[in-house]
């Protein structure tokens, strides 16, 4: 024990406080963490304390859970002070808040209120027979025949020795008291009306959709389809554990190895933004690295991965469609009306009484067989929000701040500060994401139409499974940080992105030159140099600065790809200077300047190389380069 109290803080709290303390008659509030999940709920309503001087915030973690990873670096980013478990125990506090059970919270010494860290007590879940609360072990054993109980509204979970856990226990829509009275009426005097703090934040910054759609880099035309997850065997990610035919239907199968390539092969690259926000006990049950691992070549084509504690609202709020499963994220996105697929649908861990699973029951199911494009367009274009989402996740949308603020202050017998109760002292209620563009360094298949006029069609697939059907002549454009170097030199269009001054490549009409000269089938090669242009060097040596007007948010190697079109149909290069080019992706349209740029000296004798004729390029491809090319149709190789 004196070992374990030698990690003891001893400031603000401890034996000998007051003699190191600068506020000494604060009241204490001690945030208790289970996993990065629930603590998700207390960063959530940690600025109700904002400003007042005689709260002293304390944060502590109970170890209980399986998914630990992630915890400490969470707590120490708070900057609260952070109080081994046994030493929280030992310490009496004026309120403790929780958004799980885990752990011995009736050990605590104070008042104990518990938040939901979802939308309400929806899964069934075993309470731990360990568990301190339980006098007699044989009370946390379940018949076999019985299912687990749910979550947050059993008595498993809600009594210790037949007596209530927690002093209040916060309810976000009257139907919980309904199933609260029904599975644990000893339970129901201490719930509490107070909302969802989370919801509301979310509903508070739907007026700037459009700036976090930005800041994820969906452009004008584009539209962000969401995948999600929640955690476990039987959600989109989960693999199924060899159960998928138990959980009541939906789940378990497996879905999302067979869901990745087919957003690649059959969502256009530059109308469809793909991001993923995935449960945080994903991330830290297998591990950040490993997850990247595995999405990795979902992510070279251009797949976002959500930050799951800062970002997954704002990528909901951005979204215009999401494919998910029976997690609360899937059932927030409907409950803002926005449409949703679902790829995963147990509803065997789900309360059958609660909300969700009859949301599940009926929501609209991603159909393996059919083409996804269409069933992603028919939905966003049908969709008609279902207004039971909406209802259930809050009966008092935009009040939690207050309900919650006035149930704290008055668990500690205290009064409120005079301001208004605030979730976030921020001038936005969600804060703006990190730019995240979406830089694809899978091989790119180029359809383009070169229409009347100075106009191209362009539409390109990251990395497809296979060749994608659709009319117009093909090439490949290949990115030089490509995982698969062989693609480079089937390439038709090598591209990079980085800035103009960038001493490791040179200037870009110079890395331009080098790349021609490395891969001599390379008709064009083009240096992306910002967010709406590019630089570009033509077989024969004419370099050209691609400039996109202000309104254009495309990716700038598009416009690169419609050049290279342009000059292999025949257009002369005097007529692109001159007239520029439209070029259309989907059902946009970005008016890009073609300027001739200032040559500097090159490398090798790249503008004096004479263009390979169709005799060479017949050899190479005889050789193994069998790489579409402007004019013909061929099917690539694999990444």
């Amino acid at each position: 024990m004196d070992e374990e109290q030698d990690q003891w803080i001893r400031v603000p709290v401890g034996d000998d406080a007051a003699r190191w303390a600068t506020r000494v008659r604060c009241r204490r509030v001690l945030f208790v963490v289970h996993n990065v999940t629930s603590a998700t709920r207390l960063l959530d309503v940690l600025p109700l304390f904002h400003d007042d001087l005689g709260v002293q915030l304390l944060a502590t973690c109970t170890g209980s859970s399986a998914f630990r990873s992630g915890v400490a670096d969470l707590l120490a980013d708070t900057g609260l002070p952070v109080l081994p478990w046994e030493q929280a125990l030992a310490t009496p506090v004026d309120l403790a808040i929780s958004a799980s059970f885990g752990g011995e919270l009736g050990a605590i010494q104070g008042p104990l209120i518990v938040l939901s860290h979802g939308i309400g007590y929806t899964k069934r879940l075993a309470a731990p027979s360990t568990e301190h609360r339980y006098r007699d072990a044989d009370a946390a054993v379940l018949p076999r025949s019985a299912p687990p109980p749910v979550f947050g509204l059993a008595p498993d979970w809600l009594l210790a020795d037949g007596f209530p856990l927690a002093d209040a226990l916060v309810l976000s829509h009257p139907e919980q008291f309904e199933r609260l009275a029904a599975a644990c009426p000893e339970a129901l005097p201490t719930a509490v009306l107070a909302g969802d703090p989370c919801f509301d934040r979310m509903l508070a910054a739907r007026p700037y959709r459009d700036r976090f759609r930005r800041a994820l880099g969906v452009g004008r035309g584009q539209r962000l389809v969401l995948l999600n997850s929640t955690w476990g065997p039987q959600s989109l990610l989960g693999d199924g554990n060899g159960e998928g035919a138990r959980g009541g239907g939906g789940g378990g199968d497996d879905a999302l190895p067979a869901l990745l390539p087919r957003l690649a092969s059959e969502l256009p690259a530059d109308e469809y933004r793909v991001a993923a926000v995935l449960h945080p006990n994903i991330w830290h049950g297998h591990g950040p690295g490993q997850i990247r691992a595995w999405l990795d070549r979902a992510g070279r084509a251009g797949l976002a991965l959500i930050d799951p504690l800062e970002d997954w609202r704002q990528a909901l709020l951005a979204a215009d469609v999401v494919i998910g499963d029976h997690g609360s994220v899937t059932y927030y996105a409907a409950a803002l009306g926005t449409p949703v697929l679902l790829g995963a649908a147990p509803l065997g861990s789900l309360d059958p009484d609660a909300p969700i699973a009859d949301f599940i029951r009926t929501a609209p199911r991603l159909d393996a067989r059919a083409p996804l494009r269409g069933q992603v367009d028919a939905l966003i274009e049908n969709h008609i929000p279902q207004p039971g989402p909406m209802h259930f996740t809050s009966s008092v949308p935009g009040e939690a701040a207050v309900r919650l603020r006035r149930a704290f202050y008055g668990l500690m017998a205290a009064p409120e500060p005079p301001g208004p109760a605030l979730l976030l002292p921020l001038p936005l209620p969600l804060p703006l994401p990190e730019p995240e563009p979406a830089l694809r360094t899978a091989p790119l298949y180029v359809l383009t139409r070169v229409l009347a006029g100075p106009e191209v069609v362009v539409t390109r697939y990251a990395d497809p499974a296979r060749e994608p059907a659709g009319a117009g002549d093909a090439h490949l454009a290949v990115h030089e940080d490509t995982r698969d170097p062989v693609q480079l030199d089937l390439a038709d269009v090598v591209f990079r992105n980085g800035a103009p001054d960038d001493p490791r490549f040179g200037p870009p009409g110079r890395w331009a030159a080098e790349v021609l000269d490395r891969h001599p089938h390379c008709a064009l090669a083009a240096y992306v140099t910002g967010p709406s242009s590019c630089v570009v060097r033509t077989r024969d040596g004419a370099l050209l600065r691609l400039t996109a007007g202000a309104e254009a948010d495309a990716d700038p190697a598009v416009y690169a790809s419609a050049a290279h079109a342009w000059l292999a149909a025949g257009r002369t290069l005097a007529a692109l200077v001159e007239d520029g080019l439209t070029v259309r992706t989907g059902s946009t349209d970005h008016h890009v300047v073609v300027a001739a740029e200032a040559d500097g000296p090159t490398t090798g004798g790249t503008r004096q190389r004479p263009s390979p004729t169709p005799a060479d390029r017949s050899t190479a491809h005889a050789n193994g380069a069998d790489t579409p090319r402007a004019g013909r149709r061929s099917p690539r190789t694999g990444s």
